[in-house]
């Protein structure tokens, strides 16, 4: 295989890495949206569908695009929550037996005099503000099968980072 040489190339690379780990309140999150669409915002778009086309001359109708585009829009947001939710795999919460770190865990560093607790989620359901990290972040996968007491080291742009690991729960 070529390795990709552009910048565009590479971000391209890294997207197909597919990611479907989501936890139980994600999954039905997007359950909740799937009813939703279907139960209260398809049948009223299906109907402005109906109401447009009945106006008339197609080809010069605006209303009838819009109304098509809409109704598009919501066919394809719930086949996309249907799939993710097909393939998702739950996180479980928590540590498992041996106390390392894994997805679902929650971890308490030290990095710099400062304390922060990270909870290691899938790519999809990462918020830095609020301390959900990514297993594919560069903290998040130096973290990965660490244990208490270890110490994970992170290159950024200032230099290497050592966070060590006061707790995992």
């Amino acid at each position: 295989m070529r390795v990709p040489k552009r910048r565009g190339e590479q971000l391209a690379q890294t997207k197909k890495t597919h990611d479907a780990f989501l936890t139980p309140a994600a999954i039905q999150r997007m359950r909740d949206e799937i009813l939703r669409l279907e139960k209260k915002e398809r049948p009223p778009a299906a109907e402005e569908l109906r109401r447009t086309a009945a106006m008339g001359d197609l080809s010069e109708n605006a209303a009838y695009s819009y109304a098509k585009l809409q109704l598009r829009r919501i066919n394809n947001r719930i086949d996309s929550l249907k799939l993710r939710v097909a393939n998702a795999i739950p996180i479980e919460s928590g540590v498992g037996e041996d106390g390392r770190v894994r997805i679902g865990t929650s971890v308490t560093v030290r990095a710099g005099g400062r304390e922060q607790t990270f909870e290691v989620v899938g790519a999809q359901e990462t918020n830095p503000l609020r301390g959900r990290i990514s297993y594919l972040s560069p903290i998040g996968a130096a973290l990965m099968g660490k244990k208490k007491g270890e110490g994970a080291t992170v290159a950024t742009a200032f230099g290497e980072v050592t966070y060590e690991i006061l707790g995992v729960r």
